[in-house]
């Protein structure tokens, strides 16, 4: 109907308004369409003559229709706006008023007559794909996933040259449904017409991997590769479910896949990470050499093997390979210049590694490579520099920038400035006097400032607003470490830290807590197990202190002298484990 789309350029061009391209698309996040400030003039360059054309006659109810429709569309009113195309729509039955009724619907989340659009646009012109998109996007939208199944059957069928490819990413536009098993079922009946091709199944294989039922997807994993041997996707994704319960069962199932096609990159490189995450890092490393051979150029798997070389604490690899990866255009290198930054700290090359920390602009690295310069400026006296770095970073959040007075409250007590770190963080806590990192923090300074009731006040405090979380567990832990250290109220003290062990069981802070309140209370053999195994997991040299007074107590001085001398060289600066050193190994 001529007179139809001349109505809604005309009432578009008087109201400023033109329809947004993809508007469907827009639905799932607009509230309110878009008003375009030039759109009068486009609409005015692109609106047809007036022609009278069969009789049709351009109404003065047509235009008041699409008028009002559009003025409400502008000011916000999608209700009104939506009911205004439904009535001008149903009169009518013109596809370009039902497209728009249904774009205006959608933004509207008024989906039931969206949909009853789409149905009627159908009946006008069964064979038009985009009424068939529409009405699938809208029950999809209105999460109306029963009757989804024959329509979009349909529409898979009409694409014959595009089945394989619909079929494999069939489940992306099912992304945002709530519903796993829902969805499980309607992929299920979508691709029983197409079950002789490998897609199909590989569809059905992630619907059913998504709503954790692992045994049926990885029945159509195997036989999506019986019908296409040699196929990545299903074999990655198989790699991927097995995981979940056996990384054992994964890690075969991706190995005799990579030995019989060796060109199957991403499943290599899965296979490799997953032989990481098991700490079997011999195999890993060999999967990784392999990789690399194979692909020299690949940013991704140069970046991989990096890591794994840092994890095996393989300094020099890592570092030639993270420079490596520095070489490859549109590589993220920040994250590679803060783990350089903590190569070259780690070999005491300091001003290096503030020149690769320096580097790190963005992302998650940002903040801790900001921290960390202003620890090695600290280091190397330069406490000044540090805090006005610390002071000029950039914070997008509150607890970001309390992250950064911490760290600034840290340099002051490393330079023996308890009393300035206390009322940096004490100023802050008056202001949110619940947060939880200052009322930790102004706890332990608050200690070493000689305040202990203030202490056990902030402290306690912090137990009492979060009782069962890991920060709970270091205030449970730094409380009953003060009784012991200080040698009082033992009992309530191994209370404490029994309730920090609870809560982080494998803290080796909070294991060195245990032994040192056992050797308090004379349980030598008791403490010397705790301590032992706390040194396992952190060389801290204020655990090896511990470990050599326990060992001296128990006559085993020769095993003492050599615990604090081996870890005295690893920490030359330590004053704990200094003192500990002239007290029994001078």
């Amino acid at each position: 109907m001529k007179h139809i789309r001349y109505a809604i350029c005309l009432t578009a061009l008087v109201a400023g308004f033109v329809a947004p391209a993809g508007a469907v698309d827009g639905a799932l996040a607009a509230k309110k369409a878009p008003v375009a400030r030039d759109a009068g003039r486009r609409a005015a360059v692109a609106a047809p003559e007036p022609s009278v054309d069969d009789g049709e006659v351009l109404t003065a109810q047509v235009v008041y229709q699409v008028l009002l429709a559009e003025v409400a569309m502008q000011r916000g009113d999608l209700d009104l706006a939506s009911q205004a195309y439904a009535t001008l729509a149903l009169r009518t039955r013109d596809p370009q008023v039902l497209e728009r009724m249904i774009e205006v619907a959608g933004y509207a989340r008024r989906f039931d007559l969206a949909i009853e659009a789409a149905r009627l646009w159908l009946e006008r012109e069964p064979d038009s794909k985009r009424a068939q998109q529409l009405l699938i996007s809208m029950m999809i939208l209105s999460n109306r996933l029963d009757d989804l199944a024959p329509p979009l059957i349909r529409l898979l069928e009409a694409d014959t040259p595009g089945l394989a490819a619909n079929l494999t990413g069939l489940n992306r536009m099912f992304a945002r449904s709530p519903d796993r098993l829902a969805v499980f079922r309607l992929i299920e009946a979508v691709c029983r017409p197409f079950i002789g091709m490998a897609e199909a199944h590989y569809a059905v294989a992630v619907a059913a991997g998504s709503a954790g039922l692992n045994e049926r997807a990885m029945s159509e994993v195997r036989r999506s590769l019986e019908l296409r041997p040699g196929w990545e996707l299903p074999a990655y994704l198989g790699g991927q479910l097995l995981a979940r319960e056996s990384p054992g069962d994964a890690i075969e199932f991706m190995q005799e896949f990579v030995e019989r096609y060796p060109q199957a990159r991403e499943v290599h490189l899965l296979l490799a990470r997953t032989l990481v995450a098991e700490k079997r890092y011999y195999e890993a490393k060999r999967h990784f050499d392999q990789l690399l051979q194979a692909n020299s150029e690949s940013p991704e798997i140069t970046y991989a093997v990096a890591v794994l070389a840092l994890q095996q604490n393989d300094r020099g690899l890592a570092e030639a390979q993270f420079k490596r990866f520095l070489s490859f255009e549109g590589a993220n290198k920040s994250v590679a210049y803060y783990y350089l930054g903590q190569i070259a700290e780690d070999d005491k090359r300091f001003d290096e590694a503030l020149a690769h920390y320096a580097e790190v602009e963005s992302g998650e690295h940002y903040l801790p490579a900001r921290m960390r310069s202003a620890y090695l400026l600290g280091r190397l006296g330069r406490i000044d520099e540090a805090r006005t770095l610390l002071d000029q970073a950039t914070t997008k959040t509150q607890e970001e920038r309390i992250q950064l007075l911490v760290a600034e409250a840290a340099l002051l007590r490393d330079a023996k400035q308890l009393q300035a770190a206390f009322a940096l963080l004490d100023w802050e806590l008056e202001k949110s006097p619940e947060q939880a990192d200052l009322l930790y923090e102004t706890g332990l300074l608050a200690e070493r400032l000689g305040r202990f009731e203030l202490m056990e006040a902030r402290l306690r405090k912090l137990i009492g607003l979060r009782p069962d979380n890991v920060r709970s567990a270091q205030a449970y832990n730094a409380l009953g470490y003060s009784y012991a250290e200080r040698n009082i109220r033992l009992g309530e003290a191994r209370e404490l830290i029994e309730k920090a062990l609870l809560l982080s069981p494998e803290d080796g802070f909070i294991l060195d807590s245990m032994g040192w309140v056992l050797f308090r209370q004379g349980d030598l053999n008791g403490a010397l197990g705790y301590l032992e195994k706390a040194y396992a997991q952190r060389e801290d040299p204020e655990i090896a202190a511990h470990i050599g007074e326990v060992l001296w107590a128990l006559g085993r001085q020769e095993d003492a002298r050599r615990v604090l001398l081996d870890a005295g060289r690893k920490h030359p600066d330590s004053d704990v484990l200094n003192e500990a050193v002239r007290k029994f190994a001078p």
